[in-house]
């Protein structure tokens, strides 16, 4: 009888068609997120003009969307963890979908907060299972790249909701941008067939057949055979998955992923929900859409570009430079008046922004254990929420007190330095080479009781 050691099989793979679908359906997930992000800020001068909303008051309801994806991610993270990614995924869509479509026919702002909140709690509980599978199922050499490059998702579905906004905001209304939205419920058959489930979640409970078929699609040399005995990852923690974030030196660099993720989240939130706004009050001749559309094209070539960086270098110092030119970028665009030089520095906000948090998500998903990958991104997600409740919060808060206009962009400069400061005390590699040390002494230890 012989013995696979899954992930070691995994890792050393080359990327093929099944790698290819595995980033697809991640990429599609992502997308959706992304869109989801991007939509209100682009329908906001609407809404604000058809139900009189102040801008504190818009700013609330664009921030009730994000405690719900603060709670999805805290609860259907660690939950994931014991009950299967591919489960939580498909029940993740289907929520914020549905209720993404609710929205377009809600008829008071309240109705909206509702449907808003719990398609959130979907969306929040998506995103730290569809970066924790592409993790797991990345060729080692591609982790970062394929996990960025399935994150630009994120970029491109801000692009498709300001570039649909521009287009259709004049001839079908706000309402017929969440309708789109709605659209991965018709996907969900085809994805419930074709994606494949956690490898940790398959061992746990002993599928060996299926994981036999998925490691034959990973590499195609392979041939599962009924004697072929599958071995865990690596010897688990004991504890609950959100306790073994503080355990084996980790806790300093738990906290610190939570700050940098709550200073990103900050940034983009307050961008991606006021930008528009914030360049039509500064009497610029361009429809502030076109600047939204720009930052997240931006984000694309932040996210790939600095991905790859990360696999060839490191990720932690990649994440320095990408903070530090956000709050530079930023700073900037409250003094440039050139509108070329603007589109420049908008596009560079967007690839160190988003990019960062992309990037953040490859970094932090390779940092932690499986057993505690889901829990690990989830709550720094869920934490880092709290930036992008607070983002919306404060934009509306400038825009009410009415800051000249350079100081508006300094505001959401200042988390930029923040978020470096704390990603510089994330002590890199720690926690693995601590438990990697265990694990060699636990398989030392049981290979001396064999040989006795």
């Amino acid at each position: 009888m012989s013995s696979i050691n899954v992930s070691t099989k995994i890792d050393q793979s080359k990327f093929n068609k099944f790698h290819g679908l595995v980033l697809f359906w991640c990429a599609f997930i992502i997308i959706f997120d992304g869109y989801d992000l991007v939509i209100y800020g682009s329908i906001l001068p609407s809404l604000m003009e058809e139900w009189s909303l102040t801008p504190n008051q818009a700013g609330t309801l664009g921030s009730i969307a994000l405690i719900g994806m603060m709670l999805g991610a805290l609860i259907f993270g660690p939950l994931a963890d014991r009950m299967g990614r591919k489960n939580v995924i498909i029940f993740c869509i289907a929520l914020f979908s549905l209720f993404t479509g609710l929205i377009g026919i809600s008829s008071s702002p309240v109705e909206f907060g509702i449907y808003r909140f719990i398609a959130g709690l979907g969306l929040g509980g998506v995103m730290p299972n569809a970066i924790a599978l592409m993790t797991e199922y990345s060729p080692k050499s591609l982790k970062s790249t394929l996990v960025s490059i399935m994150f630009s998702g994120y970029s491109v579905g801000g692009m498709l909701a300001a570039g649909l906004a521009i287009f259709l905001l004049p001839e079908l209304g706000w309402r017929s941008l969440f309708f789109i939205g709605a659209l991965p419920l018709l996907a969900l058959p085809i994805m419930y067939k074709t994606l494949p489930e956690s490898p940790r979640f398959l061992l746990m409970k002993n599928k060996s057949n299926e994981m036999g078929n998925i490691l034959s699609k990973v590499d195609p040399s392979f041939t599962y055979r009924e004697n072929i005995t599958f071995e865990q990852f690596r010897t688990e923690e004991v504890g609950s998955s959100v306790s073994k974030l503080f355990k084996n030196g980790r806790a300093l660099s738990t906290i610190m992923f939570w700050i940098a993720f709550f200073m990103c989240l900050l940034m983009i939130y307050g961008l991606n929900t006021w930008l528009p706004k914030l360049m039509d009050g500064a009497g610029l001749s361009v429809s502030g859409l076109m600047f939204l559309l720009v930052l997240n094209f931006g984000a694309i070539f932040g996210a790939i570009f600095g991905g790859r960086l990360a696999d060839k270098w490191n990720p932690k110092s990649v994440l320095l430079v990408f903070f530090i030119s956000a709050a530079v970028s930023l700073t900037l665009l409250g003094w440039v008046t050139n509108i070329v030089l603007l589109y420049v520095l908008v596009g560079i906000a967007g690839a160190t922004t988003i990019g960062t948090q992309i990037i953040c998500n490859a970094y932090i998903s390779q940092y932690y254990p499986t057993e505690m990958r889901s829990s690990g991104l989830g709550w720094a997600l869920g934490i880092g929420r709290l930036g992008a409740i607070a983002g919306p919060l404060i934009g509306g808060v400038l825009l009410t007190i009415n800051l000249p206009f350079y100081q508006n962009f300094l505001v959401f400069a200042i988390p930029g330095i923040l978020g470096a400061i704390a990603l510089f005390f994330v002590q890199e590699k720690y926690s693995t080479n601590k438990a990697r040390k265990t694990y060699v002494k636990e398989e030392h230890l049981t290979s001396s009781i064999i040989s006795k």
